[in-house]
């Protein structure tokens, strides 16, 4: 029998980390999890360890990694790391071979990049890495390390695997549309997060779901696809398409598309990026006559303009891309907070990545301080208590 992957999964309390559970435990054999992170769960991350039987665990919040100590939460032989640095020091966990992170936010930047300088391989749900830092994490990925967990760019991943050195005309991103597709652009300054939190196909942590609601995932998601597959943001396309079966898209030089179709749950990248180059057995098939009913259509960028905020932001490059995203996610978390409106999220976003003056991209600090910036602007316009960078799960 063959050795076992050793594995490190950050956000396990969250919902990417939940679904890599339970991927790694029908995988029976090929695993053995030797670190797991949360941000402040550490109730829910204790009750996991007794499972799974860790090396390590890391607490990112600092006041629930002191209340994790005081309770002796995890057992002697299991080393309880806190703070951000923790979180990357067990990115680094000299057992790992693979790291999962499935950290929610700008604060995976600094684990993403632990794992590659430590030659981990990397399978990547935190997109907010590349999106802060792509030139960054790039630079420090070798060949085969950095394996994307979107769906969509795992389905662009698998495309591209197929017809190696040619380049695509274009890629293809789908989105779901979110609660809010057809709602009329007259009501939705009057929708909240409950009703922004009502995903029609997909199952996501409340983060990610209002993104996909305003669109900005999708935007977000664009400057991902940049970075991981080295194609100029005018190849980059998104189309609507509500089923969430089909999950990206390339067109070749022949005008030949080639498309990735499966059902909507994160479980099937999560299993591809884990088991690569291997296919694993999911025992699962896509229903094909729902295939008969699969439609698309343009977004609709004047009702949600952070698509097109984002897609700016990717363009101008160096600290923008960081700048919009830390503006989106004080502004999400305020709309969770009912502090304000649907339709200020976009806005906010917009006002704060005009009165940023982009600077290179040099080092980890320099975004962070973009960061930093932006989100004490935001949480100055918008009235709320300032928020630090955030993080999930």
């Amino acid at each position: 029998m063959s050795e076992r992957t050793r594995i490190v999964v950050l956000g396990a309390s969250g919902s990417i980390g939940a679904s890599a559970l339970d991927v790694i435990a029908k995988l029976e054999g090929r695993f053995e999890i030797v670190g797991l992170s949360c941000e402040t769960k550490w109730r829910e991350l204790a009750a996991i360890a007794v499972q799974v039987e860790p090396q390590a665990v890391a607490i990112a919040n600092p006041k629930a990694h002191r209340e994790a100590v005081e309770a002796s939460a995890f057992g002697p032989g299991v080393r309880c790391l806190g703070g951000p640095d923790g979180v990357a020091e067990l990115a680094a966990w000299d057992s790992a071979n693979v790291v999962l992170n499935g950290i929610v936010g700008a604060a995976g930047l600094p684990a993403t990049l632990a794992a590659l300088q430590a030659g981990k391989r990397v399978a990547l749900a935190n997109k907010e890495s590349l999106v802060v830092g792509g030139d960054l994490v790039m630079a420090a990925a070798e060949r085969d390390q950095l394996l994307p967990v979107d769906s969509e760019h795992c389905a662009i991943w698998q495309l591209l695997a197929h017809r190696p050195g040619e380049r695509p005309r274009r890629i293809v991103l789908t989105a779901s549309g979110g609660p809010f597709r057809g709602t009329p652009a007259e009501q939705l300054a009057a929708v909240d997060a409950r009703d922004a939190l009502a995903h029609p196909t997909w199952s996501m942590g409340p983060k990610i779901t209002v993104d996909s609601a305003t669109l900005a995932n999708k935007g977000l998601e664009i400057i991902e696809a940049h970075h991981l597959f080295g194609v100029a943001y005018d190849e980059i396309d998104v189309i609507v398409h509500p089923q969430s079966i089909v999950h990206g898209m390339v067109e070749w030089a022949d005008g030949a598309l080639f498309a990735e179709l499966g059902e909507p749950d994160m479980r099937s990248p999560i299993r591809a990026a884990l088991t690569y180059p291997d296919r694993a057995s999911s025992g699962r098939r896509v229903d094909l006559t729902r295939l008969s009913g699969l439609t698309f259509e343009a977004p609709d960028e004047e009702r949600f303009p952070a698509l097109g905020l984002a897609r700016a932001a990717g363009e101008i490059g160096g600290t923008a891309p960081a700048v919009f995203n830390a503006a989106n996610e004080v502004a999400v978390g305020a709309f969770l907070a009912n502090q304000i409106g649907f339709l200020e999220i976009a806005s906010l976003c917009e006002r704060v990545l005009g009165a940023h003056h982009a600077e290179h991209a040099s080092s980890v600090e320099t975004l962070m301080a973009a960061d930093t910036w932006a989100r004490q602007r935001v949480s100055d316009w918008a009235g709320i208590e300032r928020t630090p960078t955030a993080t999930a799960g």
